[in-house]
């Protein structure tokens, strides 16, 4: 059972490419990260330097992969993530896509590559290193559509995904409109419902610190606060404007 089933799970996206990053995350205390490889310039090498980093300094290292596209799934798995999110999972055929990426045969698709850091360099024992895929590695559809929560019943009975993440933000521009309109709140609250029906854990990402804490008391398992960049944004705006204030 991963970090994101305990209850209040914290973490935030990584966009920077640097490990300063991470190490900084860690040791202010967040529970795992998600190193974003859709929204930010994040090639294989540098966030498999994330991953090092994540959990050398003891959190669960997870990958938002650019799409669903098997080769980058395992790439990414091999490198040591210890699952992905795949962004824009709208059907349950996507999501059992999704999971024949991440599993080994006869559950899925994924080469095997026990040579690599996942397999402990050639020394994890096959068993061990099959179980890593099978059973460890966390695969997480994003639900970001109309259609994904039309779907979401199917999706989240699907066998081999772990847990559900709805992306609010696209959610609501799929709609048309804004994360707090009454309507968006009601289908994200009901994906939720959904997924814990099914016995798995559903996450929700906030910009501010105050809107993550409210999604854990809707009863979210896990949150996503902020991300790396925008907290260097915040603190800096925040510094420059308080010392030109003084200086005036």
């Amino acid at each position: 059972m991963s970090i994101l089933h305990t209850p209040g799970s914290l973490g935030t996206w990584v966009k920077m490419p640097t490990i300063e990053s991470v190490q900084i995350l860690a040791h202010a205390g967040f529970d795992f990260v998600v190193i974003d490889q859709e929204h930010a310039p994040i090639d294989v090498r540098t966030a498999y330097q994330l991953i090092n980093t994540a959990t050398a300094e003891g959190l669960l290292a997870l990958v938002r992969v650019e799409e669903l596209r098997p080769s980058t799934i395992q790439r990414i798995l091999d490198a040591g993530a210890g699952g992905v999110l795949i962004p824009h999972i709208d059907t349950p055929e996507q999501a059992e896509l999704a999971v024949r990426a991440v599993r080994f045969p006869p559950m899925g698709t994924r080469g095997a590559g026990g040579t690599s850091r996942a397999g402990r360099w050639g020394t994890l024992p096959t068993a061990e290193y099959l179980a890593s895929g099978n059973e460890a590695a966390l695969c997480i559809p994003q639900l970001e559509s109309g259609l994904a929560i039309e779907n979401v019943e199917k999706i989240a009975a699907t066998d081999g995904v772990d847990a559900l993440f709805v992306g609010v933000a696209d959610l609501s521009m799929d709609m048309g409109t804004t994360p707090g309109d009454p309507e968006v709140v009601r289908l994200y609250l009901h994906a939720l419902d959904v997924a814990h029906q099914a016995g798995k854990p559903c996450g929700f990402a906030s910009g501010t610190a105050a809107g993550a804490r409210a999604a854990l008391d809707q009863g979210f398992d896990f949150v996503m606060a902020s991300s790396d960049t925008a907290m260097l944004v915040t603190q800096a705006l925040d510094t420059a404007r308080t010392v030109k204030q003084l200086q005036a």
